[in-house]
């Protein structure tokens, strides 16, 4: 007894607030495992819905709980629950988790995150299990069976896609969509993407109604302006932007010239018509996202005409010549398969179906036949299907040699076609020839005079029954 009021003496009142302390902390660690955490309750405590199987909602064995004397290294009761994978199956509570019960648990999940040491194991297992909590919430809420398949917005025709594992990016919040819990729509006509959240957001008209109604190339390389007469803000969203990047990067468009953010702009690459029309030069150049889209759009249409734009291109690149003369024999050869019937139930003329303008003219051409052209590709094709059409015209088809042409200057018995190699047509009345005959010959076509005079023999047949 006398030691006691001894140690009583010797400790004061600062063993007693310590006590008093400790206490506290004891009470608590007991209420928060008792209330903050639903996953610590015992067995009789665990609420289970009406009717619900004890099965599916196993109770969690109960923990020690550490005395006052413990040492500081020991694990409370609240990091003893977070040591478990409560978040995981077979848990029976998160599988049946409704949406409350889900926020509830990511709130005890946040703060037990700011209650561990920083950078620990257990606080990165924590971390681990919020994402999960909240994809887990993020499936629940999402709206997907709801929501139409096809949404129009500012001519865009949304159509929700189907796919759960394609990784995209969206074009409006430029996040990732992820395919597996999150829906999302893709435009038909320019292949705008963004989240179904996204959609009401949307500014950007589609790019297939500015191809439609104004199907042109701009041909001034890089026609910058510069940032002033911007007003020093985004040329797509108005965003403020400055080359200091604050508040936001300046990204100049190669295409346009124009500066854009960076969520309007995302360093994408491509070919800009300007450059390979007037230098021949076909090294991608960074561009916006709508100046690409748009030029993805317009890559295959022929809409420049190079003799007018560029007519010195053809000295300086032998290849242009060499395709050329492959169009206008390939115009040539036209007029035999419309009149075949062999070529026709063939289909010979849907080898050029990806090219359809190469059996209409031989003036317009496409990007897309612009880079075909330098990589060495539109030749080697070109020329396989010229050999093809030529092949059933001079040696398959008998119905097609019956329309070849003799030549009448030199009455040599080979049969001549207007796309071989070494003829020469008369511009008036198609007749072909030799090419040597031809030139060498000043005097008027043989056809051209013999149609001259019949018509002479017809008008003067036709004045005598006139006369009385």
């Amino acid at each position: 007894m006398g030691l006691c009021s001894a140690g009583a003496l010797q400790w004061g009142p600062g063993h007693r607030g310590g006590r008093a302390a400790m206490e506290y902390g004891e009470k608590l660690a007991r209420f928060r495992q008792a209330h903050l955490n639903p996953f610590d309750k015992a067995p009789e405590e665990l609420e289970r819905p009406p009717g619900g199987d004890p099965a599916m909602f196993p109770a969690p064995e109960r923990r020690l709980e550490p005395c006052p004397g413990d040492p500081e290294g020991s694990e409370r009761p609240m990091d003893l629950g977070l040591a478990e994978d409560h978040f995981s199956r077979p848990v029976g509570l998160f599988l049946a988790s409704d949406v409350r019960q889900l926020r509830q648990a990511i709130e005890e999940c946040k703060r037990a995150i700011l209650e561990l040491p920083e950078h620990s194991e257990r606080q990165k297992d924590a971390v681990v299990r919020l994402i999960h909590l909240r994809l887990k919430l993020q499936e629940l809420q999402d709206p997907s069976e709801d929501e139409p398949n096809i949404r129009v917005i500012l001519e865009h025709r949304f159509y929700k896609e189907k796919s759960k594992s394609v990784k995209q990016t969206c074009d409006k919040c430029s996040t990732i969509i992820w395919g597996l819990i999150q829906t999302w729509y893709t435009c038909t006509g320019c292949y705008y993407r963004c989240h179904s959240k996204c959609l009401p957001l949307v500014t950007k008209p589609c790019v297939r109604s500015k191809v439609s109604h104004q199907a042109e190339y701009e041909l001034n390389i890089c026609p910058e302006t510069g940032l002033d007469s911007q007003d020093y803000r985004c040329a797509e969203c108005r965003a403020p932007i400055s080359l200091r990047g604050v508040p936001s990067e300046a990204r100049q468009c190669d295409y346009t010239g124009l500066y854009y953010c960076s969520s309007c702009h995302w360093n994408d690459l491509a070919v800009i018509p300007a450059r390979a029309i007037h230098n021949w030069d076909f090294e991608p150049r960074k561009v916006s996202r709508c100046s690409m889209r748009y030029l993805a759009l317009m890559v295959s249409r022929p809409v420049l005409k190079l003799r007018e734009i560029n007519p010195l291109l053809f000295n300086y690149v032998e290849e242009l010549v060499e395709i050329r003369k492959l169009r206008q024999d390939i115009l040539l050869m036209k007029p035999y398969f419309i009149t075949c019937k062999e070529a026709m139930e063939a289909r010979l003329l849907l080898q050029l179906q990806d090219r359809q303008h190469f059996v209409e003219n031989d003036e317009m051409y496409s990007l897309q036949d612009l880079i075909d052209i330098e990589a060495g590709r539109l030749s080697c094709s070109l020329t396989e299907i010229h050999t093809l059409f030529a092949k059933h015209i001079k040696l398959d088809c008998e119905r097609c040699q019956a329309k070849g042409f003799v030549c009448e200057l030199c009455k040599e018995g080979d049969v001549l076609f207007p796309f071989d190699s070494h003829t020469s047509v008369c511009a008036d009345c198609s007749a072909v020839f030799h090419r040597d005959c031809y030139y060498d010959n000043s005097t008027t076509c043989p056809r051209c005079a013999r149609l001259s005079l019949r018509k002479q023999s017809l008008f003067q047949d036709s004045s005598t029954e006139a006369e009385p």
